[in-house]
């Protein structure tokens, strides 16, 4: 296991992931980590991307149970688990569980759990989620068993469906791969799925519960809850890996020139403008090409906050873009026209805006009633005339989730925004990691709604900016791994460079027009704030990224997408830039697919170079041949073509 020193720079704290353990029954494999299953496999292919037993709060935070009494066997041909979950609630009510797990060499996987609660618990969800993977699915016939036994024979959706694509869900069947099926079966509620894509989740989640019904709910006390999750999976299975497949080197292979690089913007809020004018240096070094001004007038920000914007917006030569929360106790005309009044005072000049009502702010979740809202057409056209010759923007300033819900009159706008969050559902490393296989997917179907409209996305960071489906963000004291925290450790790690190395490679697609990447300082910053000056690695990717923005974009294609990204451009003299990230914890061999001879200038940023990285300064780069690499965990890599 890494040291301390190692788990700091790879992840910006020394709290370890939880421990993993390999269950195998012949063909049959999976993960337990932390009481449930992830990555169920047959064959070596993927069926099930996990089996999870999940209490949720009435803010949609998961409690984390107390496990005891684990016991493990694994025969040949079969395993078993079981174990007692405890959680206790803010209020102080408990709920306790004794969990059953059963898998065998004939592709039969059993899931049982029994939990009681007692002194009224109060949950948003209680029971079994099944995750089905989005690679190979999306798109693709299955077969859907229904409460009342009746058979639809459908389709999972391609682009990112809104709402339920599926309720009642008694049974699932689809193909895994040619010749080979599984049927899913969930016993003791009743279940529907949603397209955890909305989110960024690489999913489609079956879960307990429609949310039809009322939340938070009061288990009773004493009362025997039981459920499982039954799965069969027949065919014939693929013949075992000769060797692993993560020994093979990733390769990336440069394509034909695709649009123009998105500029990159931060975003400034009011309570960071003191910490942003210090690091004024630090800003001009990224160079960003957008700053994001953030305001909300309905929590009281207003001449204060937008003179601090000004500013701010004197450092660096920037666009500026106000983000404006419509707080909707007057007419949209009269706070609107406000607004405008003290950003001219304020000696603001704005290229654009940003407008969203504050109800908008809260998600309306499948069967909820819309709240009270004024009319976005009456919003939209209000702003046009608060702040006339500047580009308007709409949509959400949380998630994709809420755009693709309550989709904006597009023909209104100039650019359509939103934001995305990679901790609602997990906050392990690898589910974070495995969010940008669903950023394409995101963007796809955005575009499916905008059309050829300007598309803005962020800020979008590892912590989580505001919770649409919760009072609050999660408090996050001891530096751990927290769905829906506002501060994440890894954000001042190598971990959040290699992101959001992988999050440019997959937005490409979108042809954004800006990418929002955090802000200068504070929980989303690329500065550290304990001390003065120095950097966090996130830092350099950002201000390499801003450096090619308004560059020719090359597609740039990996052999193994889950291990290794990465992003390209070329310049006006043909010179190409390539960034690539290691996305895993273990060292990756990469190499360009490039003529024989091709020279590069080729710098690495690893867990050795992090002083002099903190320092500000980026690894100086060394003459490669045929661009080749090993990449350490995390490490992200710039090269240059000679």
């Amino acid at each position: 296991m890494p040291d301390a020193d190692t788990l700091i720079a790879w992840y910006g704290t020394a709290a370890p992931a939880p421990a993993s353990r390999l269950l195998v029954a012949g063909a049959l494999v999976a993960e337990l980590v932390e009481g449930n299953l992830r990555a169920i496999r047959f064959g070596g292919t993927e069926v099930l991307r996990a089996v999870a037993y999940v209490v949720r709060d009435a803010d949609w935070g998961t409690l984390a149970p107390a496990i005891a009494d684990l016991r493990i066997e694994e025969r040949e041909g079969e395993f078993t688990v079981r174990y007692t979950g405890h959680c206790v609630s803010t209020s102080g009510a408990t709920l306790s569980y004794r969990v059953a797990i059963r898998g065998a060499e004939d592709g039969t996987l059993a899931f049982d759990a029994e939990a009681e609660a007692r002194g009224g618990f109060e949950t948003n969800r209680c029971g079994f989620c099944v995750l089905h993977p989005i690679r190979h699915l999306a798109g693709r016939p299955v077969t859907i068993e229904h409460g009342d036994g009746s058979i639809e024979e459908t389709r999972m959706p391609d682009l990112i469906e809104p709402w339920q694509p599926f309720k009642d869900i008694r049974a699932i069947t689809h193909e895994v791969r040619r010749g080979l099926s599984a049927t899913c079966r969930l016993e003791g509620d009743t279940f529907e799925m949603e397209d955890q894509r909305n989110w960024s989740d690489t999913s489609y989640k079956t879960y307990v519960r429609p949310l039809a019904l009322p939340w938070p709910y009061r288990l009773p006390d004493g009362a025997p809850q039981r459920q499982a999750v039954r799965l069969a999976i027949w065919g014939k299975p693929m013949a075992p890996a000769t060797r692993p497949a993560s020994t093979d080197a990733v390769v990336l292979t440069l394509g034909d020139v695709s649009g123009a690089m998105p500029a990159i913007g931060l975003v400034v809020v009011p309570e960071e403008v003191e910490a942003t004018v210090r690091a004024a240096g630090r800003l001009r070094e990224v160079a960003p090409q957008s700053l994001l001004f953030a305001l909300d007038p309905s929590v009281g920000q207003g001449p204060e906050a937008l003179h601090g914007f000004a500013r701010v917006q004197a450092l660096v030569d920037a666009g500026s873009v106000l983000e404006c929360v419509v707080p909707g106790r007057e007419a949209p005309e009269d706070e609107l026209a406000a607004i405008a009044a003290l950003v001219r005072q304020a000696g603001l000049k704005l290229d654009a805006i940003a407008v969203s009502p504050a109800v908008d702010r809260q998600s309306t979740p499948p069967g909820s009633a819309w709240p009270d809202c004024p009319p976005l057409p009456d919003v939209y056209a209000a702003a046009r005339r608060a702040f006339p010759g500047l580009r308007l923007g709409g949509g959400m300033f949380s998630t994709f989730t809420e755009l693709n819900r309550k989709r904006p009159p597009v023909a209104m706008l100039d650019f359509v925004t939103h934001t995305t969050s990679p901790i609602v559902h997990a906050a392990d490393d690898r589910s974070v990691m495995q969010t940008l296989e669903a950023l394409p997917h995101i963007t796809r179907s955005c575009r499916a709604i905008i059309g050829d409209k300007l598309y803005r996305i962020g800020p979008s960071t590892i912590g989580m900016r505001q919770n649409p489906y919760g009072s609050r963000t999660m408090d996050n004291p001891d530096d751990d791994r927290v769905c829906m925290a506002r501060w994440d450790p890894r954000q001042r790690g190598l971990f959040a460079a290699a992101w959001l190395v992988g999050y440019a490679s997959q937005t490409g697609e979108g042809a954004l027009d800006t990418l929002t990447v955090g802000a200068l300082t504070g929980d989303f910053g690329l500065l550290d704030e304990d001390v003065s000056g120095r950097v966090r690695p996130v830092f350099h990717v950002a201000r390499g990224l801003a450096a090619l923005a308004g560059q020719a974009r090359v597609a740039l294609g990996s052999s193994h997408e889950a291990r290794v990204l990465g992003v390209a451009s070329r310049d006006r003299e043909g010179r190409v830039t390539l960034w690539g990230a290691n996305l895993t914890d273990g060292t990756q061999a990469l190499r360009i697919a490039a003529p024989a001879g091709s020279s590069w200038d080729r710098a690495v940023l690893d867990a050795s170079a992090l002083v002099e990285a903190r320092a500000g300064d980026f690894p100086d780069g060394s003459p490669c041949l045929d661009g080749r690499v090993d990449l350490p965990p995390y490490a992200v890599v710039r090269f240059r073509s000679a």
